[in-house]
């Protein structure tokens, strides 16, 4: 005889235990043909799992997937069974490979880490000249951003003192050139390497807005939004900074003719313009650079007499030309006919030279609507409107007049202040490595981290010096001619370069051939000069990888 059931216990209940052990057998049980016949016969009894309730901690998202709908059955899944039945693991395990992960920004402690495995990984390999140089090309594009990565530590380029950072500021204004051994035993010991890193970040700029990032403008409207601006709906004001940038941009310009200024950068919202004195990037007079244009400005600068060359897009016609030369002779080498070879290939212009005498002779001309003369000459020009906004849309302007007559041209061109939008009134950008009237002195930030990256073995210690800000090509020289001693004569360098100054590594077309300019007075380094004379050789590209090892350099464009 069956024992009493205890006042408020069921008969049926088990443990824990006892439960998880029946729950383990179930699967064994309906693996089992006829155990799953009797179980579908059988009727559903309350509470079943055809009434289960949904899963409120449950999504559509995350919700496991049925093995009819995952494209490949779990391996572990019973033949037959209920998809349930398999571990819950299984069904993640797609849902994760269908969504990749995100990584991590990294934090100032970490993110050298990330960055110099990186630097391991084989796609970071540089693409080296045959050997290595002991001077890299000039690049001429603006740095944004730049990474020193090292096994030494850069101790010695933090913590300044107020008697060395006032050292390097003298120095900076007098022109003053440092004087480093080959290599430094002590770098955080030598206060003449300490004021000359100093000397290196400093440059200047107009105007002098604090609250407002001044570079880069192109694509600066979503940075600049909602910052203060004044000037914005006050016409008087913005005619008070337009004038005082104008004097601020002649005085630039005559001392660049002078020789006292070696360049010298003009930043708007709509383009970038780099002026070069006489001597520089392989031309024998003064030259500025426009890039990125648009037709209508490259049409306006042609009605105030402007000369000026489009050196990208004539080395890709010329590059094109040349290839099909190739492929014509190929052609004639492999017994193709000289009629098949030397017909023309069919021209858009040939149908747009405004003659519509075959449509007389057709007896349609009343009927067919005839294009106006401004779309023929659009069409013409399609293949100069295709290149607008584009790093082959340079324009290269040479000499004295030029120059000079593009410096009026840039003070009076409407389109070189927005009138709308969060760079309304407010002027272009100049940044300079010489002072100027009107300009402020201005310093790069720069910072250390330290960390430890994984290699063959085990980990090594990485060292990083992070310099931000508009770099400019003296500097970044300056500051490699800094760390070869300091670090050694090992280091590496990551660029981030403003995409649209790339196009300023354009070489000038055809070179020219004249006396050497000496530009002893203007502040730089003689090797820093001797670096930026020389004829710019990256095309529309930049540095993106330079590498230091045994005081001898390798890059990567």
């Amino acid at each position: 005889m069956a024992a009493p059931a205890e006042p408020g216990h069921s008969p049926g209940f088990k443990k824990p235990p006892a439960l998880l052990r029946l729950k383990r057998k179930r699967p064994g049980r309906r693996s089992d043909p006829a155990a799953a016949a009797e179980a579908a016969a059988a009727p559903a009894p309350r509470g079943s799992a055809a009434a289960r309730r949904r899963n409120p901690f449950s999504s559509l998202d995350n919700a496991p997937r049925r093995a009819a709908a995952a494209p490949q059955p779990p391996a572990a899944a019973p033949a037959g069974g209920d998809p349930s039945a398999a571990p819950f693991w299984q069904f993640l395990e797609p849902a994760c490979e269908e969504k990749p992960s995100r990584r991590a920004e990294p934090a100032e402690s970490s993110d050298i880490l990330a960055l110099s495995q990186d630097l391991h990984s084989p796609l970071a390999a540089p693409e080296a000249p045959s050997s290595p140089r002991q001077e890299f090309p000039a690049d001429w594009s603006i740095k944004t951003r730049v990474l020193f990565l090292s096994s030494q530590p850069f101790s010695w380029a933090e913590h300044l003192k107020a008697q060395e950072e006032a050292q390097g500021f003298a120095r900076h204004c007098r022109a003053a050139e440092p004087s480093l051994p080959r290599s430094v035993q002590e770098p955080r010991m030598c206060s003449e390497l300490r004021c000359a890193f100093q000397q290196s970040l400093v440059y200047w700029l107009h105007p002098s807005l604090p609250w407002l990032p001044l570079f880069p403008r192109l694509g600066a409207d979503r940075s600049m939004a909602g910052k203060a601006s004044p000037w914005a709906q006050d016409e008087a004001l913005q005619q008070v900074l337009m004038s005082d940038w104008s004097v601020s941009f002649t005085s630039l310009y005559n001392l660049l003719r002078a020789g006292l200024c070696p360049y010298f950068y003009v930043c708007s919202g709509q383009f970038s313009v780099l002026f070069r004195a006489a001597g520089l990037a392989g031309s024998a007079e003064p030259s500025a650079a426009v890039a990125p244009t648009t037709r209508g400005l490259r049409e306006a600068m042609r009605s105030e007499g402007i000369e000026f060359s489009l050196p990208l897009l004539e080395e890709s016609r010329a590059r094109r030309q040349k290839s099909s030369e190739e492929g014509s002779e190929t052609e004639r080498a492999d017994g193709l006919g000289v009629e098949d070879v030397g017909e023309p290939a069919p021209s858009d212009d040939d149908d747009d030279d405004g003659s519509f005498s075959w449509l007389e002779e057709m007896g349609v001309q009343d009927k067919v609507k005839k294009p106006d003369t401004i779309s023929i000459q659009l069409r013409k020009e399609k293949h100069e409107v295709q290149v607008d906004h584009r790093p082959e849309s340079l324009v290269l302007v040479r000499g004295s007049s030029n120059t000079f007559t593009l410096l009026n041209f840039l003070i009076s061109c409407r389109s070189l202040v927005a009138v709308a939008g969060p760079q309304a009134g407010l002027p272009p950008t100049l940044l300079s490595p010489v002072a100027f009237r009107g300009g402020t002195m201005q310093t790069l930030k720069a910072r250390t981290v330290s960390g430890r990256a994984r290699v063959q073995g085990g980990f090594e210690d990485v060292f990083s010096l992070e310099v931000l800000g508009p770099v400019l090509p003296h500097a970044l020289h300056a500051l490699t001619l800094l760390l070869g001693p300091a670090q050694r004569g090992s280091f590496r360098a990551l660029l981030s370069p403003h995409e649209p100054s790339a196009a300023f590594n354009a070489a000038p077309a055809p070179p020219q051939e004249g006396e050497q300019q000496e530009l002893p007075a203007c502040g730089l380094h003689p090797k820093t000069l001797d670096q930026l004379r020389q004829r710019p050789t990256l095309g529309k590209s930049s540095i993106r990888l330079l590498e230091m090892k045994d005081y001898a350099y390798t890059w990567k464009a």
